[in-house]
């Protein structure tokens, strides 16, 4: 479970339920109408959104295979369902998703922290996974009564999930794995393929997106404005500075070692903070499974160290070494510069990071330019004692 865990959030590309996909080219609907006014989307490089009369259509690019639609929403205003009914008819393959969404479940973390943001928590009406959201609303409405667990996302009740009458089922889409009896259900799948984008502001720009189901458009654009501005300073102060720190990511889970893609949101976020990532020559956007031993020959002279653990209990310098010894080797561990998060201690990590990455960046910026940020208080991550 702490593998599942490490790979479906921090890596915000390795991120959430198992359940994925069948095929793209069972999601293409060539029959949509290829007028109408595009919504720009300034980071973002796998969601195209085009507004028509009465409706909008929205395209996920598929991030595995280039050049096709992984899936076609068209987003039809609940009260103009009927006018726009002779028009949605013809396209069989699109998926209609009728707005504001009323009533979802909800198989990713940090979504239901961002729908809570956008104040549409009332939406929520089911989670799987519930052990590993950490949203104050969710386990108050799981106390209550008015949210349901729907049980494991790997093996999701159905029954439950049915007896929700969803009019949305949010989840994240793996490469090559099966939803199984979800695709039956006939309720809308909504594909939070976000994880998958190359930078941060990429990623956090779906929440464009989720506004418009939601009913919550206006309220998504000002918040990602908020943090558009607030990352660009952050990055623009960044610059100032004179250090620029080597950084390796994250530990050896089960024998293998997960480091960010260099094409990741969080490659791109170490280097917008000011940071050398070591593996920054990497094209990849996923997360790169490597043997530990040939993950030290890039890492052993990384000035600074992060990871995130599961648990209540900050590991030390002897559980590391317990772990691994290799990493005795690293110049960070050597020097004490070795920050860990922990993702159970209260502060909701990977439920903020997905969306607010300037919170993110201003803790790297804080830790790698200490000439500009002197004695600075980090939100995540806290100095291995």
């Amino acid at each position: 479970m702490k593998t599942k865990r490490f790979l479906h959030y921090i890596y915000i590309g390795a991120t959430s339920s198992l359940l994925a996909f069948t095929s793209c080219n069972r999601h293409r609907a060539d029959n949509t109408p290829a007028d109408g006014d595009t919504i720009r989307m300034a980071y973002s490089e796998l969601l195209t959104i085009v507004k028509h009369d009465g409706y909008k259509v929205a395209e996920i690019r598929n991030p595995w295979k280039q050049g096709k639609v992984l899936h076609r929403y068209v987003l039809v205003e609940r009260a103009d369902s009927a006018r726009m009914a002779p028009k949605t008819a013809g396209m069989k393959e699109a998926t209609i998703v009728y707005t504001p969404i009323r009533r979802s479940v909800m198989f990713t973390s940090p979504h239901c922290w961002l729908l809570g943001q956008l104040g549409a928590e009332y939406v929520v009406k089911g989670v799987c996974d519930l052990s590993y959201i950490y949203v104050p609303y969710v386990q108050d409405g799981i106390k209550k009564g008015g949210i349901t667990d729907c049980g494991n996302s790997m093996s999701p009740t159905v029954e439950r999930i049915v007896a929700l009458r969803p009019d949305a089922i949010f989840v994240s889409p793996f490469n090559g794995v099966s939803y199984g009896q979800m695709d039956h259900l006939g309720v809308p799948l909504i594909e939070c393929a976000d994880y998958m984008e190359t930078s941060a502001l990429g990623r956090a720009e779906w929440m464009r997106f989720y506004g418009m189901l939601v009913g919550k458009e206006e309220a998504a654009d000002k918040m990602f404005a908020d943090v558009v501005r607030s990352y660009d300073a952050i990055k623009k102060e960044a610059k100032r500075s004179k250090t620029s720190p080597k950084v390796i990511t994250e530990r050896v889970v089960s024998g293998v070692w997960y480091c960010p893609g260099g094409r990741s949101s969080m490659g791109r976020l170490i280097a917008d903070a000011g940071g050398r990532y070591v593996f920054a020559d990497d094209k990849s956007s996923g997360s790169l499974p490597g043997v530990p031993e040939k993950v030290m020959s890039s890492a052993q002279d990384a000035d600074c160290w992060f990871f995130v653990y599961n648990g209540m209990k900050a590991p030390d310098r002897k559980f590391l070494l317990d772990e691994y010894k290799g990493y005795a080797m690293i110049k960070a561990f050597k020097e004490g510069n070795v920050y860990e998060c922990g993702s159970t201690t209260g502060i909701p990590y990977f439920e903020e990071i997905s969306f607010r990455p300037d919170s993110l960046l201003l803790d790297f910026a804080k830790i790698f330019h200490p000439d500009i940020y002197p004695n600075a208080h980090t939100r995540y991550y806290k100095k291995m004692e």
